[in-house]
């Protein structure tokens, strides 16, 4: 009985020891591991933007799309993005959010990467906005005065008298991507005619296809002043003179040269070299012709007509009446800037080196009634502007006229005597001498027509 129960004590001291090493088995490297729970597989970018402007996450297709303003680089933007991944790379780069930089002048594919390891990768395409710009910012034809109302879109163009408004190119700069007219087509700056008779209409058509109508109204202007003295044949020559025209030092005179009824001999310094049939002479110092009153048929009576003509313009020239300005400056022009106009003077008119401005268009017209001498003192400048022209401009001269040391004079001298230049003084004009014209190393040039 004693031996049965020490055996049976022996028997639950053992299973107490297997249950004891079986508890003690997951230190045993070969005992079997209990299992993790499982890993995420989720992979998905939901959200995304570049430089402030929102991707569409389109999830099925895996794509991003990112339309970003009109002129913005896509070199190196950075985008901003939210994952349920655990990693997101661009080819090997780690990508951050808000960080990493990347050229999106290409589609640029993310790599998603789960816990689990599993991956899906998304293609961003980003595109830039077509301008919207289409604004025509300058306008000009010719020489035409231009007005634009951007809030009306509207253009105003005022050109000058005479202009002819049936054949006109505009030079424009614009915003936009192309320019029509409805009557001509597509406009090119600077080479497309259009007739201005009626008001134009400029469709200017941006990148992103908008379009803006910009109404374009051209207004020829009448001419300013006095009607324009009329010359005759006299305004054949850039120096016509009674008695005598002469010269000393290097002239260059541009233009024809006449005298009557004084015979050639009168016309000294220019070592004169008859022409073949005798009727001109030619000069090295002259771009034209040298006519005098003995030369042969039909000088004589063409220098007689030229010669009337020349006092027919003085008379009527001095004989203008519905005065503009009178006496003004009490004669003294200097540094004044003068509109168009008929103006008198009962004395002399001076213009010291300060000079004087002639300012108008190029159909207006100046008449200056002289009772006394014209005196343009050295280095005095006749300026002009606004498309003046010398043509336009009519100095009446009861006395002398002289034109001091390096003077620039311009405008037609009707002078009912003589008319003098200093050294060095130059001309852009005519210069008409019921007397003589003296030239001393003067720069004379006839005015355009």
């Amino acid at each position: 009985m004693k031996r049965l129960k020490r055996y049976t004590k022996i028997g639950f001291l053992g299973l107490f020891l297997v249950a004891f090493l079986a508890g003690c088995g997951g230190s045993d490297s070969s005992a079997p591991v209990a299992a993790d729970p499982a890993a995420k597989d989720t992979k998905a970018i939901t959200t995304y933007s570049l430089d402030g402007a929102t991707g569409v996450i389109a999830e099925s297709a895996k794509t991003i799309l990112v339309t970003l303003p009109n002129g913005t680089p896509l070199e190196a933007l950075v985008a901003k993005f939210t994952t349920t991944g655990d990693s997101v790379h661009v080819d090997a780069e780690p990508q951050t959010s808000a960080s990493t930089p990347n050229d999106f002048n290409a589609a640029v594919e993310y790599t998603v990467t789960a816990e689990d390891k599993s991956q899906t990768v998304y293609t961003v395409t980003a595109t830039v906005a077509l301008a919207d710009a289409k604004a025509i910012t300058r306008y000009s034809i010719q020489n035409g005065a231009v007005f634009i109302d951007e809030a009306a879109r509207t253009i105003s163009v005022t050109m000058p008298a005479g202009t002819d408004k049936t054949a006109l190119v505009a030079t424009f700069i614009t915003t936009g991507t192309s320019v029509d007219v409805v009557a001509t087509g597509a406009q090119v700056s600077g080479v497309t005619v259009n007739d201005f008779t009626d008001p134009v209409d400029y469709l200017v058509t941006a990148g992103d296809l908008s379009e803006v109508t910009y109404t374009v109204t051209v207004t020829v202007r009448s001419a300013l002043g006095p009607d324009p003295v009329n010359l005759g044949t006299a305004g054949n020559f850039v120096i016509l003179a009674k008695t005598a025209v002469s010269t000393t030092g290097t002239t260059a005179v541009v233009g024809d040269i006449g005298v009557s009824p004084a015979a050639a001999s009168y016309i000294t310094g220019f070592s004169l070299i008859a022409d073949s049939t005798n009727t001109f002479s030619t000069s090295s110092l002259v771009t034209g012709s040298i006519y005098a009153a003995d030369y042969a048929t039909p000088t004589p009576a063409n220098m007689t007509t030229a010669i009337s003509d020349m006092e027919i313009a003085f008379t009527d020239a001095s004989g203008r009446s519905n005065t503009d300005f009178t006496e003004l400056h009490a004669g003294d022009i200097s540094g004044q800037t003068l509109v168009p106009g008929l103006y008198k003077w009962g004395t002399g008119v001076l213009i010291t080196s300060a000079g004087v401005t002639l300012a108008g268009g190029a159909d207006d017209v100046w008449i200056f009634q002289i009772a006394q001498d014209l005196t343009v003192n050295n280095s005095a400048i006749v300026t002009l502007l606004g498309g003046a022209q010398a043509k336009n401009i009519f100095w009446q001269v009861s006395g002398q006229a002289t034109l001091g040391t390096a003077a620039d004079f311009k405008g037609i001298l009707l002078s009912q005597t003589l008319i003098s230049f200093n050294t060095g003084a130059k001309m852009t004009g005519r210069a008409l001498a019921q007397t003589a014209v003296t030239l001393d190393a003067t720069a004379m040039t006839q005015p355009a027509l």
